[in-house]
């Protein structure tokens, strides 16, 4: 059995055994020792292996760190373990950077049996970084944390290599975090930077807003987009529909109300144009300039309270960007505006 299957299987025997796991000990024992195992590392020989190494700290006598791995009677890596049920945090961080100041390891391990952060001195020499160069948690297992283990194995272990490219993981996973936080909540600054060349009219705080909620859409259409460009293009159109149906669930969740679809498609009527597409997020429906979702022209909020049209504003208008309308030909009472709003949408 290869590395990766040995690791699926031992993903699957934590799931079953972390809930009646209560103790550091016990996640000691059953989660942990295993996991060094099957790296390879013979946990019961002491020249290898070693539990509660002295890592005294100036001061401070007989200071232990759970565990070290050894190699030509010094530790390369230490290992400070948790209860599983522990959410790792900043004290945890602290109490490792001092067992590691006083070792020669290399390489630090803080984990809960079920989080495993690794640690290194790449920013200042035998001064352990505050942030993990890699991070992994057993019950997610991805392909690229496969491949990372491997290089911990006791065969295939070497201290150099990893240190060449824990500079490289370390600033990738930072930027992936950056990535993901923009992706989840966009900064006003993040925002600005994307309307630059998009948004000729002046950036005020309402705009902005706008365009947050804009953004959050255009980043998970293009998500979307491109996981079923990648699906159509490595399987067969069966398989690839399947798995776009389950990618796209929470997307159904969403999907267009009959109320939305109507009014939008009122007032593509009214416009008398097949220039206009239909988007939808969490929060309401909208329409664009077909080939811009930037361009958008209205939004649809449809409640249990009420129905509401917000028109796209612009800095040269003075009137109301707001209508609630219990019935969709109420509309035609701002159909001038409405044409309007598209024109200069079109022309933007």
């Amino acid at each position: 059995m290869d590395f990766s299957n040995e690791l699926n299987e031992f993903a699957a025997r934590i799931s079953k055994l972390k809930e009646s796991i209560r103790t550091e000990e016990a996640t000691k024992t059953s989660l942990v020792l295993p996991f060094f195992q099957l790296l390879g590392y013979d946990i019961f020989n002491p020249l290898e292996f070693v539990p509660e190494y002295t890592a005294d700290t100036g001061t401070k006598k007989g200071e232990k760190v759970d565990y070290a791995i050894m190699k030509n009677h010094d530790p390369i890596i230490i290992v400070e373990v948790k209860p599983v049920s522990t959410e790792l945090n900043a004290k945890h961080i602290n109490q490792l950077f001092r067992y590691f100041t006083v070792t020669k390891a290399r390489f630090a391990i803080l984990t809960n049996g079920i989080t495993y952060r690794f640690y290194s001195d790449l920013e200042e020499t035998n001064k352990m970084d505050l942030f993990p160069f890699f991070e992994f948690n057993v019950l997610d297992l991805k392909a690229d944390t496969v491949a990372e283990l491997i290089k911990f194995q006791k065969e295939s272990f070497d201290m150099k290599g990893i240190l060449n490219s824990a500079s490289e993981l370390k600033y990738i996973s930072l930027l992936k975090n950056a990535i993901a936080e923009q992706f989840h909540d966009p900064s006003e600054q993040f925002i600005r930077a994307l309307i630059k060349n998009i948004y000729t009219g002046v950036k005020t705080q309402a705009v902005i807003d706008k365009f947050r909620e804009l953004t959050l859409a255009a980043i998970n259409d293009y998500i979307s987009d491109l996981l079923n460009d990648k699906l159509k293009n490595i399987i067969s159109p069966d398989i690839s529909r399947e798995l776009t149906d389950d990618l796209t669930a929470s997307e159904k969740e969403n999907a267009f109300l009959p109320e939305e679809t109507e009014t939008l498609d009122f007032l593509k009527n009214m416009l008398n144009t097949d220039d206009i597409s239909y988007k939808k997020t969490t929060r309401y429906a909208y329409m664009h300039v077909t080939g811009s979702q930037y361009k958008w022209i209205c939004r649809v909020s449809i409640r249990q309270e009420n129905r509401l049209l917000i028109l796209h504003k612009f800095e040269d208008t003075d009137y109301e960007t707001e209508y609630f309308f219990d019935d969709i030909e109420l509309l035609e009472q701002i159909k001038d505006l409405i044409i309007d709003t598209y024109q200069k949408c079109k022309n933007m």
